[in-house]
């Protein structure tokens, strides 16, 4: 196995041997690929794995092998993903942030079979994992598993509630009408402050028709955001109200920032 992912390793770009001769130890490898995935040089990041930790894996920190997950993910490279996985599988059912990072390299990647395998054999699951999950079904047009999910969760969170709303603007039926106006009677009033969760809430209601509804949240909102804006034009154009998109563009102080 360990020599399937070097053979697939040799064509990413090599890094000068001074920088990597300044990485003396696995404990700042993991530092190294971190700042530069922060500098998103995802392949530079993989390429000092490649040197240091491909033959040594099993005797990495799980900092590093999350970092190198993240650079797989970001580069699309599902297969050294899978690699990986298969070689540190015992260290995935004891870290929850190497089992989060697996789940998202699988969803990034688009292999939601797998990581949808690796969170139901996860016991214990995390409010990121449920929210990595929900984003790759509504990503993959897999809404209804979306909201399924969602169902799981015992003390959704505001991000649960936001993909939740994007997930029922998808469908755009009564159901999920009756679901996003279900939902937001439950939801603790402080979730109210926060402007995205309001933005998606909106979105979901004018795109499931329910006009009248979105425009009482909006226009009870105190802190209206351009987004917000945005989300309300739409849902007139798309409920075949221009005039009311119109109207509510002349009330905006910079138009130009509307998306």
């Amino acid at each position: 196995m360990t020599t399937r992912l070097l053979n697939h390793c040799l064509s990413f770009p090599k890094l000068s041997l001074k920088r990597l001769n300044n990485i003396k130890s696995y404990i700042n490898l993991g530092t190294e690929m971190k700042l530069l995935n922060d500098k998103k040089q995802f392949e530079k990041a993989l390429a000092i794995f490649d040197h240091h930790g491909i033959n040594n894996i099993t005797t990495l920190s799980n900092f590093a092998i999350t970092q190198v997950l993240k650079a797989c993910a970001h580069t699309g490279d599902l297969q050294r993903g899978k690699i990986i996985h298969n070689l540190i599988a015992s260290e995935t059912k004891n870290d929850i942030y190497v089992s989060s990072t697996l789940i998202h390299m699988y969803v990034h990647c688009g292999d939601i079979a797998s990581a949808q395998s690796l969170l139901d054999s996860t016991k214990n699951k995390t409010p990121p994992m449920y929210g990595i999950m929900m984003k790759g079904y509504i990503k993959n047009k897999q809404t209804n598993k979306a909201i399924d999910l969602f169902n799981e969760i015992q003390n959704p969170n505001d991000v649960h509630m936001i993909l939740l709303f994007n997930a029922c603007a998808q469908l755009k039926t009564k159901e999920a009408l009756d679901l996003v106006k279900k939902t937001s009677e439950q939801i603790p009033k402080s979730f109210y402050s926060n402007p995205r969760l309001l933005t998606s809430l909106l979105d979901a209601l004018m795109k499931c028709g329910d006009v009248a509804h979105a425009e009482s949240l909006f226009y009870s909102s105190k802190q209206k955001i351009l987004p917000m804006y945005g989300a309300m034009m739409k849902g007139y154009v798309d409920n075949n109200l221009p005039e009311k998109a119109i109207d509510i563009f002349n009330k905006i102080e910079n138009p130009d920032d509307v998306n």
